[in-house]
């Protein structure tokens, strides 16, 4: 796609650049300027306060009005505050629309990070009762947030954004990937991301088309994808939303895809649902979307809905909660198909290149320590060691307790005092994952201060136990690197 394919002409674009960075129209400086109750009762769309600290109307306040608090303001005041752009091509790129006596926002322009800005549609909240484009673009959301926060920010040469949108997470990738492309199947959606890019001096490749068709062929070092992943009966009213599969089928279809992306050592990320299905396992169903990928995998699951609340939710999105045909139609097709629940989550794969890969799906509901796509970099590091290493290379490691890592017990009191019952081990930083052991695991984890080779801790431990040390050594392998793989205790690293 055109670069120059865009809402505004490209002077147009520096002179909307030029005219909010006069204004300081950024996050610390709508900050700055509302103070921090007000800049709460933003965030709760709570406009009161905002309202009474910009009655002033100077450039800075008047975009705040405008854009943040969704105001319409005589055309002169808007015209003194988008200045040098003109009022007439901001009415003719849908920057600003009349209503009224005045002007008010015809996008969603919105202050992101420290500098940047990202153009989106007025969401559906802002104008009730106004029916959402067929090709929506949103703003960021909470999935574009938990994508934003998952994905790994390691150095990549090329870096692809499947379903870009409004081109939120093109921007983050162009901070640490060379090069950057992004597609979408909504021509309306690029020319958005393109206003993006050029708003905030990045350049990427932009491309038209449904999911990976537009790159087949090509490989890359990261993808990333916040795809339509909305499940239901296939029927697709929104583009944003609905990918037009039956069911979680995008999900799988991503996966399948996701070898022929990927260059050596590559990494893919992307947003799912999927369906809990009655008598079956959700977690071997989308075990199976990576059977014979070849691709190591790292699922996880941080949100289950029922069918009524997961309904309710995606027609209140697009401003359709007054359809129970609609409703019903959907609940219909969820009771037709035995769908208990739907989970959301994260897909992180890998072409790591080995005969056996790694594959783990498993809930995640527990806040980590953020962000998220650190976390996932680490796992993957972890198993990276983990499948350098037989049986005797773990032996011959040493090994320290995570830091910080807590040891919670459960007990009842009886005749003779109080009696353990159950001991869990927890770790307050990383993914905070906790896990119930036995004494012989506890005295193990307990001894690992990283002066030891487990081999010979392992001895200690046999002696002490009344257990024969060969057997020990066995049963401790697997132990020991599960025990890694959740960051419960580490490697020490010579």
């Amino acid at each position: 796609m055109d670069r120059h394919d865009m809402l505004l002409s490209p002077a147009g674009v520096d002179a909307l650049r030029t005219a909010l960075t006069l204004a300081d129209f950024t996050a610390n400086g709508i900050a700055g300027r509302l103070g921090s109750q007000a800049t709460g009762g933003v965030a709760r769309n709570d406009h009161r306060a905002a309202l009474r600290a910009t009655e002033d109307r100077d450039r800075l306040a008047t975009l705040i009005r405008v854009f943040i608090c969704d105001q319409t303001e005589p055309e002169p005041v808007v015209a003194a505050a988008l200045a040098p752009l003109s009022v007439d091509e901001a009415l003719a790129g849908g920057i600003v629309e009349r209503h009224g006596d005045g002007l008010r926002a015809g996008v969603d322009l919105e202050p992101y990070a420290d500098d940047w800005w990202v153009l989106a549609d007025v969401p559906a909240s802002a104008r009730p009762g106004r029916p959402l484009h067929a090709e929506h673009v949103l703003g960021i959301g909470g999935a574009t947030q938990t994508l934003i926060g998952a994905a790994v920010r390691r150095p990549a040469d090329t870096a692809l954004d499947l379903g870009t949108g409004s081109g939120v997470q093109a921007l983050h990738l162009g901070t640490h990937a060379r090069r950057v492309t992004a597609t979408d199947v909504s021509e309306r959606a690029l020319r958005f991301a393109a206003t993006t890019a050029a708003l905030n001096g990045q350049d990427w490749e932009l491309l038209r088309g449904d999911l990976v068709a537009p790159v087949a062929g090509r490989r890359f070092d990261l993808v990333v994808s916040n795809p339509p992943f909305v499940v239901g009966p296939g029927t697709t009213t929104h583009v944003y939303r609905d990918s037009g599969r039956v069911g979680d089928a995008i999900g799988a279809e991503l996966a399948a895809a996701a070898p022929h992306l990927l260059t050596d050592g590559g990494t893919m990320q992307y947003l799912a649902n999927w369906v809990h299905v009655s008598g079956e396992d959700w977690a071997d169903r989308v075990t199976g979307w990576f059977a014979g990928t070849g691709l190591d995998a790292w699922v996880i699951q941080r949100e289950v809905a029922d069918p009524m609340a997961y309904v309710n939710l995606w027609l209140t999105d697009v401003g359709e909660s007054a359809d129970p045909h609609r409703m019903e139609a959907w609940l219909d097709w969820f009771d037709a198909h035995k769908v208990e629940a739907v989970g959301f989550g994260i897909v992180s794969l890998r072409r790591a290149g080995h005969e056996q890969p790694i594959v783990r799906v498993e809930d995640l509901r527990q806040r980590v320590e953020p962000p998220l796509g650190d976390r996932i970099g680490e796992w993957f590091d972890r198993q990276d060691w983990l499948r350098a290493r037989d049986t005797d290379g773990l032996l011959a490691a040493r090994y320290r307790a995570a830091d910080g890592l807590q040891l919670r017990q459960e007990a009842t009191m009886g005749d003779d005092g109080w009696a353990v019952d159950r001991q869990v081990l927890a770790a307050p930083r990383g993914l905070r994952w906790s896990e119930e052991i036995d004494p012989l695991v506890l005295a193990l984890v307990g001894g690992a201060d990283g002066r030891l080779p487990l081999r010979d801790q392992l001895a200690l431990l046999a002696v002490a136990h009344d257990v024969a040390p060969d057997e020990l050594a066995e049963a401790a392998g697997p132990i020991v690197a599960h025990l890694v793989e959740r960051g419960l205790v580490e490697p020490v690293l010579d």
